[in-house]
């Protein structure tokens, strides 16, 4: 599909959008290539020089952040055992260029998770350009013997405890650095025998995705039917909220295009349950929105005063999927819901769990949300802020208002969700995008 700015596309279209941010996306739409219709794949583009390399300190660790937190290697998910179903997740490494210890004489040491593995193999080609004639070294990996702390990361093969084979320790803070460069997800200059390196579980890793509902979750359409996700086209009137904040009388809104869509792909999604009994399934970087405090009281609050970012009772607000916690209030449709006057009401979370599923569809609809398996949810994700993701979209919305719904969608990423990615990068700090979300 050719990029191409439509004649009647200026930067006075919408005053809702800020004029430098509509002239940098224009810019950005002109010169992107003709043949990135869905947006480009790995190793698009030119490649960033290469910055000089600056050694860990003694007791730094990379990013800065503790190891076990979304930002880092993630939450530890649970012992496995030889015995488990889990250990079918981990797998050994013969990599002729890395020493393994193995003081136990079991072969532990070479079992780890596939991302594990990748990173680990990386290092040691990192370590051979800049050391010839010496290797990386591995003290420790998976561990079967309870040699570590309780929830270590070591337990599950996520961990690896790395020298050089040389054993220089003059070499450790630029080997935790060549782990950082390598792409492990938490590195620490942790003793002066070892740098400790781990990464995040399979799972999590498999739910990165800008934010998406798999092809089973259901809408509700105007006329009351419903549909699944997987057989929504353009044009199709779905249950939503008035406005993006979710704060707002729900109406049925029409469903403009894909900001994503993968059919054929398989993720791990969170599941949010509900006291009502509604369950909705969403990857980890999608907003949903959320009241906290109790439910009851909450519900009045939700649909009678504008949207809070601050969470209490002033409305509702929006989190990533992956920071729901139980107890906290999430917006459902009242039991009349084919009214489109009908506010939302509100329903306790009483757990929180991952399901693998197949499918990712991210629909667009003109006022920025959508209930999805009876539960509202924003059509925005990766980064935190739904309005000004709303606003970016101005222009994607005149379109569609002035030439009407687009046919068929190719699969992938939309080109419009993919421009939009690479100019928040640019402008927005780190902090506001979703670790899961924006990585890779």
């Amino acid at each position: 599909m050719r990029i191409t700015v439509p004649a009647g596309l200026s930067v006075a279209t919408s005053s809702s959008l800020c004029a430098p941010l509509l002239l940098l996306l224009l810019l950005l739409l002109v010169s992107a290539p003709a043949s990135e219709g869905c947006g480009p794949g790995r190793g698009y583009g030119r490649r960033r020089p290469s910055a000089k390399l600056t050694p860990l300190a003694y007791k730094q660790f990379s990013p800065n952040v503790a190891e076990k937190t979304l930002g880092a290697s993630g939450r530890y998910e649970g012992k496995i055992t030889r015995s488990s179903e889990r250990f079918k997740e981990l797998t050994p490494n013969y990599n002729i260029d890395i020493m393994f210890k193995d003081e136990e004489n079991t072969a532990a040491d070479r079992l780890m998770t596939q991302r594990c593995k990748d990173k680990l193999n990386s290092l040691a080609i990192s370590v051979m350009n800049m050391w010839p004639g010496v290797k990386l070294r591995v003290t420790e990996g998976w561990d079967e013997d309870g040699h570590h702390s309780e929830d270590s990361l070591h337990y599950e093969g996520r961990a690896v405890d790395i020298t050089t084979s040389d054993r220089d320790r003059d070499k450790y803070a630029m080997l935790a650095r060549l782990a950082v460069e390598a792409g492990f997800d938490w590195v620490y200059y942790e003793s002066k025998a070892h740098i400790h390196c781990s990464v995040k579980s399979e799972h999590s890793v498999a739910a990165k995705t800008g934010g998406c509902f798999p092809g089973d979750g259901q809408v509700l359409l105007e006329g009351g039917a419903t549909k699944r996700l997987r057989d929504i086209l353009p044009g199709d009137r779905v249950l939503a909220s008035s406005s993006a904040d979710g704060g707002s009388p729900l109406l049925f809104s029409p469903v403009l295009s894909f900001l994503d869509r993968q059919p054929g792909a398989v993720r791990t999604f969170y599941v949010i349950r509900t006291a009502a009994g509604l369950n909705i399934t969403l990857t980890a970087a999608h907003l949903i929105y959320i009241s906290d405090g109790n439910c009851t009281d909450a519900a009045a609050a939700a649909t009678s005063s504008g949207p809070g970012r601050s969470g209490g009772l002033g409305g509702p607000r929006t989190v990533f999927a992956s920071e729901v916690r139980p107890g906290q209030c999430v917006l459902t449709p009242s039991p009349h819901h084919g009214n489109a006057a009908t506010l939302a009401t509100i329903s306790r979370v009483t757990s929180v769990g991952l399901r693998r599923s197949r499918g990712l569809y991210a629909p667009l609809t003109l006022h920025g949300s959508l209930v999805v398996d009876g539960v509202l949810a924003s059509c925005y994700a990766a980064v935190d802020q739904p309005g000004l993701a709303h606003r970016a979209l101005a222009p994607l919305r005149l379109i569609h208002g002035l030439l009407g719904p687009s046919g068929p969608q190719a699969d992938g990423l939309h080109w419009y969700a993919w421009v939009l990615q690479r100019l928040g990068r640019l402008l927005l700090d780190r902090g506001h995008f979703h670790p899961l979300g924006m990585e890779g």
